[in-house]
């Protein structure tokens, strides 16, 4: 008996699964309909996502550098962004209508704002953990404060900003599903109003489904980018190479005191 209801069981998922692949196969796109489909709803997920990311990144670090470089800024603007991030998603979306209308921005500016939040204690981290020896070395091997900035203490903060920018993304893209209760939302349109609302379970599956791998996606592509941005940490084993040896390089650098001391020999030495 036992064995015949788990049989049974193991029959009806393999059904379930079947049916939702086949709805999702059917109704992938349209071609003689661009705005009907799966597919149309994808793109405008990734759109609405990327979009509030990459202006999140883009506020928060020079915000980010602001907040480093004047340390009294960093408390009144991280207040600031974390009582944003207390306001409802939902309520922001409703509020943003009137001004916005119902174009992309009703959700990319929220969405952007939450994106903020989460970058801008990273980049502020990120840039304070630079050890102030790699900092002397790159002024004494004759490094000006822009040269710096990009070629040391930014390189030393990519983990640590790129950790934070791999929360916001997962974070936004789940987030994105929300703004379909304002007519927006990509994927959440197929959950919400294709799914819940008519007792559907097939797009419900796969639109939690595409949202879950575009969320894996998007990681692992911010995870091969720090790969790449850090090539100093791949332990390749080639000397002189990265910024670990440059660093290396440039604490080697006499310093004027000691050159002074080289160039003017105490009497006992001259002596000798």
């Amino acid at each position: 008996m036992i064995a015949a209801d788990g049989g049974n069981w193991a029959v009806g998922a393999w059904e379930w699964a079947v049916r939702v692949t086949d709805w999702g196969v059917t109704n992938w796109s349209y071609p003689g309909e661009p705005d009907r489909g799966i597919l149309p709803r994808l793109l405008e997920h990734m759109r609405l996502a990327y979009l509030s990311i990459l202006i999140g990144l883009a506020v928060a670090v020079p915000l980010g550098l602001a907040c480093a470089r004047w340390r009294g800024l960093y408390p009144p603007v991280l207040t600031g962004v974390n009582v944003l991030y207390a306001v409802p998603s939902i309520a922001l979306f409703f509020l943003m209508l009137p001004y916005t209308g119902f174009s992309d921005w009703t959700a990319i500016v929220p969405l952007s704002l939450y994106t903020l939040v989460i970058l801008l204690p990273n980049v502020v981290d990120g840039l304070r953990q630079v050890p102030d020896h790699v900092r002397q070395a790159a002024v004494a091997i004759g490094y000006g404060p822009l040269r710096r900035l990009v070629t040391v203490e930014m390189p030393v903060a990519v983990p640590v900003i790129i950790a934070g920018l791999r929360v916001a993304s997962v974070a936004t893209i789940s987030m994105v599903s929300v703004a379909s209760l304002v007519g927006l939302g990509g994927l959440g349109q197929l959950i919400l109003s294709d799914g819940f609302r008519r007792q559907f379970d097939a797009p419900i599956v796969v639109g939690i489904v595409l949202v879950v791998l575009l969320a894996f996606v998007t990681d692992a592509l911010l995870v091969i980018a720090q790969y790449l941005l850090t090539p100093w940490t791949r332990g390749n084993g080639r000397p002189g190479s990265g910024l670990r040896a440059r660093t290396r390089r440039a604490a080697a650098v006499p310093t004027p005191s000691t050159t002074g001391a080289a160039a003017h020999p105490s009497p006992a030495t001259a002596g000798e």
